[in-house]
């Protein structure tokens, strides 16, 4: 909300499909008064609109609605205290509608109650208890539902109604083909038939014809008006020659009944739509995860020096706060007193935890380690850096529409097509039939209708990507959507993180050399590293556990940005850097000096242990690279894939890590919005851009990628923004995944082709374009036996997927 009375509002849609959908809203958004500006971002299933008056959201909301989609709302009753008289309730009414984000609202003073119902994306119940209070009344509101909450409930119950209606409709369509196909000539046939396919149509398929009723009215169509129309007029049909079949006894032809064809084609379709709701059902969930990096109350100190809870909303600039081991930080900010060491891998992607001192840099959902600090808040709200991350990503998502599948691309044109195709060839044979006229129309009509059911188009992509994902779960590459599969066989360049996914993404000790070993200086050191803050320390102990006695150590002293002293026997011990030993004047021996420049060569930290005033160790840490990473690499260069690094790592280590692995091009240094951009200029040069990560800190840009990987074993963050997930840390499942990607794209254009050719072939038959030659006409009940050839023959040729090689 700004404060020129201009709000941006989002709204939640549903049922809102493709881009086809998405126009069809769009547009009907224009049309409501006092609509400034609007977009429809069809991933982010969500419609964008700037509006300077209230009243305008419930009418975006029933205009909507009247096109057949829906806006997520919450419909809640909420006891009112305080009200004495019906004004009162006409005055709680009032200020609730007046709300931003309020549909409608009525507040009822005899039973004391409030039904509203509302975008809970926009206004919560908090906000209207607020709005009520502020006139002098009360709402009683239960806190433990949270907006984003009420919304994931919502989707549950709709997919949890979806499942039911497809598992009934898929029940009752069974006996009826079994029927059809089998037993046509037994008693009572059509009556059974009839009595099977009639909740089918009109009560588990009658959203298709509420939808197709509302495109009408503004005169549109989608593919729900050719599946209302088909099978609508195939039942209706059928039961006019269930019920009069004397009508075309007495015109010497048989009366077929196409109930079948009516209930599959329904129980096909709400199939179709339960598995692409299942896929869709974490859209929202790593925008969510990202926001639920932030705690929801911090610690504030006030001026008097005592410490209050706060919810994190009324943290404002300037507060100071504290926090302790193990905390969440909750806002940016700068250290004030105190140290410790920060976890900030979901912002660097860097696996070693940096310390904070006086005047260092925090950030909002960053992990506090081991220490205790203040800090002075800067940034709080949408400026922090992890705001700023989750709109990058929300924005990467919005901004880019998804590929479209052919049939989404032409269903606009497909349905008025073939329903004019229907209506001529009835007018053609109404002028041209002679005394049969009507009724060859009537059958041509709804022959046309029912052999281009959408139902071979409908099958056609999703059966190939149920396969090609369920080969590829095999494989351990889990795929999102059929968009990454149809995109992957087109990637010619690869954008790849170096922590975690070229590297094994964790400190481990890669050599050690020792001047002095012996069982007591083992021990000692691994004391004074487990007594240690510093995280290399932790990848110390983890290498001497399994030959190391602990012994007890005293004076043990942390030196701040320098390592740990400690003494033993009387002798004074010390791990840590080269100036932690320059202090104590001991020198490195020229053995050590040169093993030392060797490692760093390589892109190893060294930790050196030194006691009595002599270097009795060295230690090389490092992010080790994966066995497989350079295997992996080169196959994709040798498929003609140009591999880029980006790490948030320094030159030298990011050099080192490159020239091991043979990349030739890589940055180092980048920050998250720097890895987003690099992908978004690749793009602009023509080219399609896939990326691989694993951190929070890549997810803007797997969220701007053509492509996106994620490890397995990175954060979720990463794994919900990505298409595509490796279940394992092998970089050698790319190649892979982009072979299946070939495999799952050649296998839906052939599925596509062959539906297309069934229709531009079987189409013109069924309207009687041959029977001025040959005398043929299709026969309705052919007509219905093709259509489901052509959907059988579109699973078979997708079932083929599993035999083929990766």
């Amino acid at each position: 909300m700004s404060a020129d009375n201009q709000h941006i509002i989002e709204l939640p849609l549903s049922g809102v499909e493709s881009e086809h959908c998405a126009l069809i809203v769009d547009k009907g958004i224009a049309k409501v008064p006092g609509v400034k500006a609007h977009k429809v971002e069809l991933n982010n299933h969500k419609a964008v609109i700037e509006t300077d008056d209230q009243e305008v959201i419930s009418q975006v909301v029933h205009a909507v609605r009247n096109l057949g989609y829906d806006v997520e709302t919450i419909k809640n009753s909420f006891p009112v205290t305080g009200m004495s008289c019906a004004s009162c309730a006409a005055s709680a009414e009032s200020i609730v509608k007046a709300q931003l984000g309020v549909v409608a609202a009525g507040v009822n003073f005899a039973n004391s109650s409030l039904q509203v119902e509302y975008v809970p994306t926009v206004v919560t119940p908090a906000q209207l208890k607020a709005s009520v209070q502020s006139i002098g009344y009360d709402l009683v509101i239960e806190d433990s539902k949270e907006a984003k909450e009420a919304l994931d409930d919502l989707h549950k119950e709709k997919l949890r109604r979806l499942k039911i209606k497809t598992l009934w409709s898929v029940g009752l369509s069974v006996p009826l083909v079994v029927i059809g196909m089998f037993f046509m000539d037994m008693r009572y046939a059509n009556f059974i038939m009839w009595a099977l396919a009639t909740p089918v149509v009109l009560v588990f398929g009658s959203q298709f014809f509420v939808n197709a009723w509302k495109q009408a009215k503004h005169r549109s169509a989608n593919m729900d008006t050719l599946v209302a129309l088909s099978t609508g007029i195939a039942y209706l049909f059928s039961v006019f020659n269930t019920l009069y079949p004397q009508f075309w006894h007495q015109r010497g032809l048989h009366a077929h009944v196409y109930f079948e064809a009516a209930a599959v084609v329904i129980a096909f379709i709400l199939l179709g739509k339960l598995l692409e709701e299942r896929a869709k059902a974490s859209t929202s969930s790593a925008i969510k995860k990202l926001i639920g990096l932030q705690p929801n109350t911090v610690t504030v100190i006030h001026e008097g020096g005592h410490q209050a809870e706060l919810p994190i909303e009324q943290v404002q600039v300037g507060n100071l706060l504290v926090v302790k081991p193990g905390e969440k930080i909750p806002v940016d900010g700068a250290v004030v007193t105190g140290e410790s060491y920060v976890d900030e891998s979901m912002i660097s992607g860097e696996p070693v935890p940096v310390i904070k001192q006086a005047d260092s840099k925090v950030f909002a959902g960053t992990i506090n380690q081991k220490g205790t600090f203040q800090f002075r808040a800067q940034k709080v709200g949408s400026e922090t850096l992890l705001a700023h991350i989750i709109k990058m990503v929300q924005e990467a998502q919005g901004s880019k529409a998804p590929v479209q599948k052919l049939v989404d691309k032409i269903a606009g044109v497909f349905v008025p097509v073939v329903i004019g195709i229907a209506l001529l060839a009835f007018a053609a044979w109404m002028v041209l039939g002679g005394e049969n006229g009507l009724t060859q129309g009537l059958l041509a009509l709804v022959t046309v209708l029912v052999i281009a059911c959408p139902c071979a188009l409908g099958l056609a992509t999703p059966t190939a990507i149920m396969v090609g994902v369920g080969k590829g779960a095999e494989h351990g590459i889990l795929i999102k959507d059929a968009e990454s599969l149809e995109l992957a066989h087109k990637i010619d360049t690869l954008v790849l993180d170096k922590t975690g996914t070229i590297t094994e993404g964790k400190p481990t000790v890669t050599d050690a050399m020792w001047l002095v070993k012996e069982p007591l200086f083992t021990s000692i050191l691994f004391s004074l590293e487990s007594a240690s803050e510093h995280p290399l320390a932790d990848a110390v102990t983890a290498h001497l556990k399994a030959v190391a006695v602990p012994v007890a150590l005293k004076n043990i002293e942390s030196v701040t940005g320098k390592g740990i002293t400690a003494q033993y026997d009387g002798q004074t011990y010390m791990a840590g850097t080269r100036q932690l030993l320059a202090d104590h004047s001991i020198e490195l021996p020229d053995v050590i000096t040169e093993w030392t420049t060797e490692q760093r060569e390589k892109a190893n930290t060294v930790v050196f242990f030194a006691g009595g005033g002599e270097v009795l160790a060295a230690i090389a840490i490092a992010d080790q690279i994966k066995p497989s990473s350079k295997s992996a690499i080169e196959e994709l260069q040798k498929l003609g894939i140009e591999v880029f690094m980006f790490t948030g790592d320094n030159e030298q280590t990011a050099a080192a890590v490159a020239q091991q692995v043979g990349i030739a091009h890589y940055k180092a240094e980048a920050m998250p919005q720097d890895k987003a951009t690099f992908v978004k200029t690749l793009q602009q040069q023509g080219k399609t851009v896939g990326m691989v990560g694993d951190g929070i800190n890549d997810s803007q840009a797997l969220a701007q990628a053509d492509v996106s990987i994620a490890m397995a074993q990175g954060s979720d963050i990463a794994m919900d923004v990505a298409k595509m997930t490796l279940m394992t840390s092998d970089l050698a499942r790319i190649p892979q995944a982009l072979r299946l990607s070939r495999q799952t794209v050649r296998t839906i254009r052939q599925n596509l082709f062959w539906a297309f050719i069934y229709n531009l072939i079987g189409i013109p038959i069924a309207a009687g374009l041959l029977y001025p030659f040959t005398g043929f006409l299709l026969n309705p009940m052919i007509a219905g036996a093709a259509m489901a050839l052509s959907s059988v023959s579109v699973v078979a040729n997708s079932l083929r997927l599993k035999w083929q090689r990766l």
